[in-house]
């Protein structure tokens, strides 16, 4: 056994018990912030597993999907405003060279995304319509292959086999329960902006906060769908009539669109965020698959939607597809090639 490590201070030869301290305290200042992101993302999960189940009444009200995200995106990008700009610290050049991002992220992440799932949601159950949405990483596979007429590898495969297997079944389980087609399709598409908000995260930000990306951009895409509504091109209507709420009767509208503001999108994005930075882009993206759990579970509680046993086993096949497809590691880049300063 090696002696113990020994320092000298102002010469004489003793241990360091500062340093032992410190030493030993780390490992358990990391237990503690991977515990607290693992809490933080939990809480951003089961937030954003609100906003069906807390809409769908709404629209069931007479709110059309595209009013219905219009207010809550606006609204949940003014919340987080004050922290998006203390994020920023006046650098709103950043801002301005990073509009075409931000732009994207309105218009996808915000418009697209959030429209075709609320137009999902009121022909079909919540957690089918979001289990169908959550197909978009095996849609990023299917494009990279077409692209590149590279095959993936071979947890990706079979990551891609088993969520295409479990689509096929939520989506017509045993040939005799049909879903509503529509819903499907609306299903499929917000799948398809869900992938391009992936692709969209890869982008690079020039050093943009993530909260201040989030921000700007849920508030540019609530003012670029609104001045699409006024036009015609997409029905905005709104319905102030009092909404019924299993276990809690009737409640006025803002209750269920209140919930959906302040927890299904500021605390659910500053949740998520925060989580995101404890536990690394990895180990998040998987928590943040419960969030299909507590669709279905707030979905059972507030609106009495069930899946059916065959639809629960589509369910499973398609996240454990998607938990194949991130396990997969990227191969590493290689190392950048830089001239010689002598040659």
């Amino acid at each position: 056994m090696s002696a113990p490590a020994r320092s000298t201070v102002g010469g004489t030869p003793g241990t360091n018990p500062t340093g032992a301290a410190s030493a030993g305290r780390l490992p358990s200042a990391m237990a503690s912030h991977k515990a607290s992101g693992l809490a933080l993302a939990l809480l951003a999960a089961a937030a954003f597993g609100t906003s069906g189940p807390f809409i769908k009444p709404l629209l069931d009200a007479g709110w059309s999907p595209a009013a219905a995200v219009a207010v809550r995106a606006g609204a949940g990008g003014l919340l987080l405003l004050p922290f998006a700009l203390i994020a920023l610290r006046g650098r709103f050049r950043m801002l301005a060279a990073a509009w075409k991002l931000v732009l994207a992220y309105g218009l996808i992440a915000v418009i697209g995304a959030q429209v075709f799932y609320f137009a999902a949601i009121e022909r079909l159950p919540v957690g089918i319509a979001l289990l169908i949405e959550y197909s978009a990483p095996i849609l990023l596979v299917l494009l990279a292959w077409a692209r590149t007429r590279i095959p993936p590898a071979l947890l990706t495969i079979i990551g891609a086999v088993l969520s295409i297997a479990g689509l096929a079944l939520v989506i017509n389980p045993s040939g005799t329960a049909g879903l509503d087609v529509l819903g499907v399709v609306f299903a499929l598409a917000a799948a398809v902006c869900l992938a391009g908000y992936y692709l969209i995260s890869a982008l690079p930000t020039g050093g943009l906060p993530p909260v201040t990306l989030v921000s700007v951009g849920l508030v540019v895409g609530a003012v670029a769908l609104t001045l699409v509504g006024l036009t015609g091109l997409v029905p905005l209507s709104v319905s102030f009539d009092p909404v019924a709420l299993p276990w809690l009767g009737e409640v006025p509208w803002f209750v269920p669109m209140g919930v959906v503001v302040v927890v299904a999108t500021a605390v659910a994005y500053l949740a998520g965020l925060l989580g995101a930075l404890r536990l690394g882009s990895r180990v998040a993206s998987f928590v943040g698959l419960v969030e299909v759990l507590f669709a279905v579970l707030f979905a059972w509680l507030l609106l009495g939607e069930v899946p059916t046993l065959v639809q629960a086993l589509g369910g499973a096949l398609i996240v454990a597809g998607v938990v194949f497809v991130r396990l997969q590691r990227e191969p590493p880049l290689p190392e950048p090639i830089t001239p010689d300063p002598i040659a």
